[in-house]
């Protein structure tokens, strides 16, 4: 039986917990009790957990032994915020699909009043971040940073950085991919509803980054961001 796997908030040495609503859902909803197993991510491996001890507020567990896990390349979305439904649903299934981190950035053509509410929203997102996590089973929750402005998240260093533009005509997503070592970080600078303005894309050319394309159709802001880090998944796994 496949046992389900939680992302612990808390870990030292041996032990481990949940904390807060991951604990009351363990405790209350699924009625966990004391020496109850469980798959433990502790953000560096997987390991089997039983359950110490349990209430609604705290569920703690003694680690066991290390399971295998997948590695995955280091894939970062600069994903510039647009209209939040839909920008929730390419952050739940870009993070099911293993990115490492995502950056919320203010671009031109986001629009002001998700800009001024992005900050609030912020909080919302992270727990998005931690269910998809859970959901797909990965060992680690990807890191999600603060919104910011693109002219302050453009300067990030990366060894590869790449930005998705409609306008670029020559250069494929997955051929600019063809120089870049698994092992090292990828930044994907993905625009917002109506794209890049150009001067935008003068000023990620300015900062030394790559441009390519995911095709000559134009696609969605969020399908965008799905189909480039599953290109940049089979690519580079």
């Amino acid at each position: 039986m496949t046992r389900r796997r939680w992302i612990a908030d808390e870990v030292a040495g041996n032990r481990a917990a949940l904390v807060g609503p991951h604990a009351e859902h363990l405790a209350v909803v699924l009625r966990a009790r004391v020496g109850q197993q469980f798959v433990i991510a502790t953000g560096s491996s997987l390991r089997m957990g039983s359950i110490t001890s349990v209430t609604p507020e705290r569920v703690e567990f003694e680690l066991g032994e290390e399971l295998a896990s997948p590695s995955l390349p280091k894939i970062v979305l600069m994903l510039s915020i647009f209209k939040f439904d839909r920008m929730e649903w390419a952050i739940e299934k870009c993070v099911e699909l293993g990115v490492a981190g995502i950056i919320p950035v203010i671009a031109r053509r986001t629009d002001s009043h998700l800009a001024r509410a992005a900050q609030a929203r912020a909080e919302r997102w992270q727990r998005l971040v931690r269910q998809a996590s859970e959901q797909a089973r990965r060992t680690a929750l990807p890191d999600f940073e603060t919104p910011m402005r693109l002219q302050d998240a453009i300067s990030r260093p990366a060894p590869t950085r790449i930005v998705l533009a409609e306008t670029q005509r020559h250069c494929l997503l997955k051929d600019a991919l063809q120089s870049h070592s698994p092992q090292d970080e990828l930044l994907l600078a993905l625009g917002p509803e109506g794209g890049w303005v150009d001067d935008e894309l003068a000023l990620f050319h300015d900062a030394g980054w790559m441009s390519a394309s995911l095709g000559r159709t134009i696609l969605r802001a969020e399908t965008a961001a799905i189909a480039a880090t599953a290109i940049a998944m089979a690519e580079l796994c």
